[in-house]
């Protein structure tokens, strides 16, 4: 059967990966992706803009990442780039109008998907799954 330690880590992986392709997929119908889709989250949360630098810290990448992610965010008419009144050195990206509207279909789309996924397992299962992947990532 295996080290026992590999196989979940291996099934835990494989999960992961499945459910990404999955969400992606559905993303993908309303022009975005995960990366995406978070960068546009922490915009909405912020109250519509942030500096990239604050950008690259809530999503844990390096402030080059973010600057290609907001690339692509701004060729797809979802966030534009301004100056940052509190700073000359420091630009924003700031959701447009057609980004807060993604962002909801976007949302919405995840949220589905979420809820397709998980009504695949008890409320009881849904917990304990929730209980042992705290659990792991600690």
């Amino acid at each position: 059967m295996g080290d026992p330690g590999r196989t979940g880590l291996f099934a835990v992986l494989h999960a992961a990966s499945a459910l990404e392709t999955r969400v992606e997929e559905r993303l993908a119908d309303a022009g975005l992706s995960l990366p995406k889709l978070a960068a546009l989250h922490q915009l909405s949360q912020a109250g519509d803009s942030l500096p990239l630098g604050q950008l690259a810290e809530r999503l844990a990448c390096v402030k080059s990442n973010v600057t290609q992610l907001v690339d692509r965010l701004e060729a797809d008419g979802l966030v534009v780039r301004a100056a940052d009144p509190n700073d000359r050195r420091s630009r924003l990206a700031v959701l447009t109008e057609v980004g807060k509207t993604t962002y909801a279909r976007g949302s919405q789309i995840q949220q589905q998907t979420e809820r397709e996924i998980f009504a695949t397992l008890s409320k009881e299962e849904a917990s304990t799954l929730h209980t042992l992947l705290a659990k792991i990532a600690r």
